[in-house]
């Protein structure tokens, strides 16, 4: 045999030397997904906590799709294009319910926008179910001409498409160590809106000058019903009827909804059927017994509409096990004042700060994605975020709520600065009382 030919022997094909090095770096993972067995090939290193388990069964896994996951896929023809997009098997991002709402995954979310089947909800007696060819919005009381619009009649008006968030004036939660950003403020989400500005409709059946609230009412079996200033139906108030590219999903208004950028959730009804112009506020139920909270000396705050400056980091948070080292601090800021103008962090409890890096563009009344790299050098710790507004508002601290409305401050409009403490073996969790 000559040399030659021995080099032969030893030469191994590339693809040989990939599969092995694969087979020795996984290990087999045995999923059941719709009661099919799935193999799936995962890395050997441990998963971090709260990460997405591979192969898990999701909703996307159980449309009968896909039959199971070869170790190799370039070995085996994929799923042909189909009437609609899944999420991958290995993603299972899920809202959090409870009987009157559901939480948006905060802390799963890469960018500001949220997808919309992960919007957060809030009703008050459940989803209504409402035909669109049926479907019918009244404008009357203080005007010339009252009208009553079809869903095609509001869509023949000029159309208009803004980004902004909407935010449930009762999102905050605390109590313990082992709440996710999910948890502490899932009630709010982002997204891309398409309707009619309300003020095109207002000019179509001639609002009164005298008149300076309207009533909005919704289809809902709890009917809903909320005062609202004609100021900001005059300023950026829209009927919308499209989100995200697509028609308004039901837990969100389907077929149309009021929206009221930078106002709280309540304010902005969904499946909107009336609107009812006066010179006087009507009093409803949602703005008298609810919706209201307490501040100093025995006073009750109402019509408290816009939602103040907040940040909240959606990473590292709970249940995430950190690592020492290079760490990309990052989360979400918002107001319903205007543009968020400066995100800051502090790594050391509060004692200093430092700028964030804002992800552009800055939009008006709108989430914003705030970035700080930092070295965690392994060492217990708390990290801190806190947002200004173009207004000059800062994001207040638990102690300052607490000077200007008193220890009960009930439980709407609270936006305190919140904390992640980081213990020595990389395990990070919520501060539930932080005062700093």
């Amino acid at each position: 045999m000559d040399d030659n030919s021995m080099g032969d022997k030893k030469r191994i094909s590339r693809r040989k030397l990939l599969a092995g090095a694969a087979t020795a770096a996984t290990v087999a993972l045995i999923r059941t997904v719709s009661g099919q067995t799935v193999h799936a090939a995962v890395g050997a290193k441990a998963a971090t906590p709260g990460a997405a388990t591979p192969g898990a069964a999701t909703p996307g896994a159980a449309t009968g799709r896909a039959t199971g996951i070869p170790g190799d896929p370039t070995k085996k023809p994929g799923v042909p294009p189909g009437k609609l997009g899944t999420r991958s098997s290995f993603e299972h991002l899920v809202k959090k319910p409870s009987d009157t709402s559901s939480r948006s995954p905060l802390q799963d979310f890469y960018g500001s926008i949220t997808p919309s089947d992960l919007h957060y909800e809030r009703s008050h007696n459940g989803v209504p179910a409402i035909d669109p060819e049926k479907y019918e919005l009244l404008i009357h009381g203080m005007v010339e001409r009252p009208m009553v619009f079809t869903l095609r009649d509001l869509k023949r008006f000029p159309a208009l498409s803004r980004i902004c968030f909407l935010e449930c004036s009762g999102n905050f939660r605390t109590g313990k160590e082992t709440l996710t950003p999910q948890d502490i403020c899932g009630l709010t989400s982002q997204s891309e809106w398409t309707g009619v500005m309300l003020s095109t409709l207002f000019r179509e059946v001639g609002v009164s000058p005298k008149a300076s609230w309207f009533l909005a009412e919704g289809s809902d079996s709890a009917v809903l019903t909320r005062s609202i200033p004609v100021s900001k139906g005059w300023e950026d108030a829209m009927i919308v009827y499209a989100q995200n590219g697509e028609a308004v999903r039901p837990e969100q208004g389907y077929p149309a909804r009021l929206l009221l950028p930078g106002w709280e959730g309540n304010a902005n009804v969904k499946w909107i059927r009336r609107i009812e112009l006066s010179d006087q506020p009507f009093m409803t139920r949602e703005e008298t017994s609810k919706y209201t909270y307490p501040i100093k000396d025995g006073k009750i705050r109402q019509f408290s509409f816009v939602m103040d400056a907040r940040s909240m980091i959606t990473f590292p948070a709970y249940p995430v096990q950190l690592e020492k080292g290079w760490v990309e601090i990052r989360g979400i800021a918002w107001s319903g004042w205007g543009k968020i103008s400066k995100v800051e962090v502090s790594t050391d409890a509060g004692r200093s700060w430092y700028p964030a890096q804002l992800q552009e563009p800055v939009l008006d009344k709108a989430h914003t994605v705030f970035r700080l790299l930092w070295r965690w050098d392994g060492q217990e710790t708390e990290i801190l975020s806190r947002a200004t507004d173009e207004t000059g508002y800062i994001q207040p601290t638990l102690n300052q709520l607490i000077a200007a409305r008193g220890e009960d401050m009930g439980g709407y409009h609270l936006n305190p600065v919140t904390a992640w403490r980081i213990r020595k073996d990389g395990a990070v969790l919520f501060v539930p009382e932080n005062r700093k």
